[in-house]
């Protein structure tokens, strides 16, 4: 065997060991375990809210210490199009917003938001498709770190940067348009009024793609906006169909709060892929069909 065939064999393997690890790990961290390890992580600091104040405003007035700041709009997606809302971002303006928040393919990535996960868990699957497998979502994010009596840092930190590199193979299932009528189990993890169409708020067109079941992303979260365990998410899922030996994807409005429930699902061990141009994608076709009640 020669040089470079072992070098192969050797990614590939270690590639499946972090995978491993990651999957034992899980995809959460407590606010408690980050706190007694944190000089072991990237921390990225994601909080965004549509129609919210400026997530960096809010960070500078205090985050996790030593927590870079990553703008949704600007560094986890592209502009709004035919794909949607929030587009898949463009993988070298990813990447490189990646190595100005000092992620690194040899340091564990915690991320974390003020919207129970749902902005996170889009850094999170972005991180994670494109080959990391060391990232984790805070469990409560912003208000559970201060509410356990974790400390805060204002100001700008002063990050280093990364060398984080886009793996040519990506990690994390998608499905497209032309592939989602075909799923076994599509969950539609928005509100249950517009899933049924009964109010549109965002999107010119109300309803929801035809055969799609409903698991708001509130759902996946306890009385104090952490996630449920993994046996009652596996339950949860269970009640629409979905399991593990399904093929199954998620979407939302605008393909950001479909990876909470990919991430939820990712806990109870269920993998899902991701309809990244999801509703607002899906209607820019005036020919698809669409359905509504529920």
């Amino acid at each position: 065997m020669d040089d470079a065939s072992e070098k192969d064999d050797d990614a590939r393997i270690d590639a499946i060991a972090g995978a491993v690890a990651a999957e034992r790990r899980g995809p959460l961290i407590s606010p408690g375990e980050l706190a007694a390890d944190l000089d072991r992580f990237t921390v990225l600091d994601v909080r965004y809210v549509m129609g919210g104040p400026p997530g960096r405003e809010q960070h500078a007035a205090g985050h996790v210490p030593g927590a870079a700041y990553v703008d949704l709009d600007q560094d986890l997606a592209d502009p709004p199009g035919a794909g949607g809302r929030h587009p898949l971002p463009d993988e070298a303006r990813f990447e490189a917003a990646m190595r100005r928040a000092g992620v690194r393919r040899d340091r564990p990535v915690v991320v974390y938001d003020d919207w129970q996960g749902r902005a996170a868990a889009r850094a999170w699957w972005l991180l994670r498709h494109h080959g990391h497998d060391d990232v984790r979502v805070l469990d409560g994010g912003w208000s559970a770190w201060l509410t356990d009596g974790h400390p805060a840092e204002a100001g700008e930190p002063h990050t280093e940067p990364g060398d984080f590199t886009l793996a040519d193979a990506k990690q994390m299932a998608v499905v497209e348009a032309d592939g989602v009528l075909a799923v076994d189990v599509l969950v539609d993890a928005r509100a249950p009024e517009r899933f049924a169409g009964e109010t549109e708020p965002v999107d010119p067109v109300a309803g929801h793609i035809p055969g799609a079941v409903n698991v708001p992303t509130s759902d996946n979260l306890d009385e104090r906006g952490r996630f449920r365990s993994p046996s009652e998410l596996r339950e949860a899922y269970a009640r629409v169909g979905a399991d593990s030996s399904d093929a199954v994807a998620a979407y939302c409005g605008s393909g950001v709060t479909a990876a909470h429930d990919v991430l939820a699902m990712e806990v109870a061990g269920i993998r899902a892929a991701l309809y990244p141009g999801s509703w607002s994608g899906w209607i820019t076709d005036p020919s698809r069909p669409v359905e509504t009640g529920r």
